[in-house]
């Protein structure tokens, strides 16, 4: 089932919204002022914390020194520091303007040849969950078990659908790598019939993932204990360049016989980001089962966003189905996970020339966009002063920010605040 992205929001009718209606587009806000001296509506209303990545990429924009960087901004650039649009989407648009098609609204389960090519993208096409077409309306516990850390809107979104959020241990500052040991004790340790969320690959923040025997006996714990396994799915192709090595989790739990549930995003592997596209999964008993399901999905859709957006589905599910574009996406978004991959590796040897004699080991272990560098807050806050380099408080690069022109640049910097 394709999915709106990010989560709707409801508002009074302003500019963009329709009138009609309850529920506002995002296009505008409702404008509020006070009107011949009555107290306004939103008087007591407080103003919100900053969002902590957005307020780096700000004050990044107010720097004037020519060697800036922004490590804290979560999209892929090339190696000019550049945004990076994949020729195969340019392709996908070109095909798709040629065939003149309308604009009307999409079905409330969205396009179904892109929530086809995406299962089968995440699943494999030979999945028998595929082939029997069981892609629970869940009533048992309200908890849920993020770990310990995890992406910052993973806990709003949870939270503020009335789940009540629960932590398992995850990333060990000590290794800057997984706590393969907390992780497995406090899985064991959740009531039965608890939601278990995990990042498919390429954690976010940490870059930290499991390695395939470590997921088997995860998956063992989790059919075990008889938890409903959550997966987060973000960046296959884009984490290790191979999608099936991305997707190797979630395929094992199938096989396993544990039937989860899949977000999958194609922000990062297609370069997406602003067309908000992804798509929704849910593992059922059977096909009769699958069909109950979405007609409850499609009763709590309708309310919210109604129907997903049109224009990223139809290129991606041009891509996906396309064997030409298919091909040259597999090239290209292992293009982009080579050239981060080899930051990573280039930022440890810069390290290495500066005569660092800490361990950076981490840094190349890590995978996917982000890494933890294990750098402190008061390291951080001399990195932003002294070499105008941005990133958030606790460590994390974007290692997309990072290029072979200003890699030694960073180097040297880290270098200067960690010896």
């Amino acid at each position: 089932m394709q999915r709106s992205l990010p989560r709707w929001e409801r508002g009074l009718p302003g500019r963009g919204c329709d009138e009609s209606r309850a529920t506002c587009s995002g296009q505008g806000l409702a404008e509020l002022q006070t009107l011949g001296g009555r107290a306004s509506w939103w008087a007591h209303v407080e103003m919100g914390p900053p969002d902590p990545i957005l307020g780096v990429t700000e004050a990044f924009k107010r720097d004037s020194n020519s060697k800036k960087m922004n490590l804290g901004v979560g999209a892929y650039r090339d190696d000019n520091g550049k945004p990076y649009v994949l020729n195969c989407v340019r392709k996908a648009e070109a095909q798709l303007a040629a065939k003149k098609l309308d604009k009307e609204y999409l079905p409330i389960a969205g396009l179904a040849e892109f929530n086809k090519a995406s299962a089968e993208l995440a699943l494999g096409e030979t999945n028998e969950v595929i082939q029997s077409g069981r892609q629970r309306f869940f009533k048992y516990s309200r908890d849920v078990y993020l770990p310990k850390p995890s992406w910052g809107n993973h806990t709003p979104i949870f939270r503020d659908a009335g789940m009540q959020l629960q932590s398992y241990r995850y990333y060990d500052p000590k290794t800057c790598g997984f706590d393969f040991t907390g992780a497995l004790e406090d899985i064991s340790k959740i009531p039965e019939q608890s939601v278990v969320l995990f990042h498919a690959c390429a954690h976010n923040p940490t870059g930290v993932d499991p390695r395939q025997e470590q997921w088997k006996e995860l998956a063992a714990v989790v059919k075990k204990r008889n938890l409903f396994a959550f997966f987060d799915m973000a960046y296959q192709g884009f984490a290790s360049g191979d999608i099936n090595r991305d997707s190797w989790a979630v395929r094992h739990f199938i096989e396993q016989g544990i039937n989860v549930v899949l977000s999958q995003s194609f922000a990062k592997n297609m370069g997406l980001y602003g067309e908000r596209v992804g798509a929704f999964t849910v593992i059922c008993k059977d096909a009769e089962e699958a069909k109950r399901v979405e007609s409850q999905l499609k009763i709590l859709i309708r309310p919210m966003y109604s129907n997903p957006p049109l224009n990223g589905a139809r290129i991606a599910s041009t891509i996906l189905n396309s064997p030409d574009l298919r091909k040259e996406w597999l090239a290209e978004v292992k293009g982009m996970a080579d050239r981060i991959i080899g930051m990573r590796t280039q930022l440890v040897g810069n390290l290495k020339k500066e005569g660092s004699s800490h361990n950076w080991q981490h840094i190349t272990d890590q995978i996917g966009m982000f890494c933890f560098t294990g750098l402190k807050p008061e390291q951080v806050e001399r990195l932003t002063k002294e070499f105008s380099i941005y990133m958030t408080k606790d460590g994390r690069i974007s290692v997309a920010g990072v290029t072979s022109s200003n890699v030694a640049y960073l180097a040297h910097a880290i270098h200067q605040v960690s010896k």
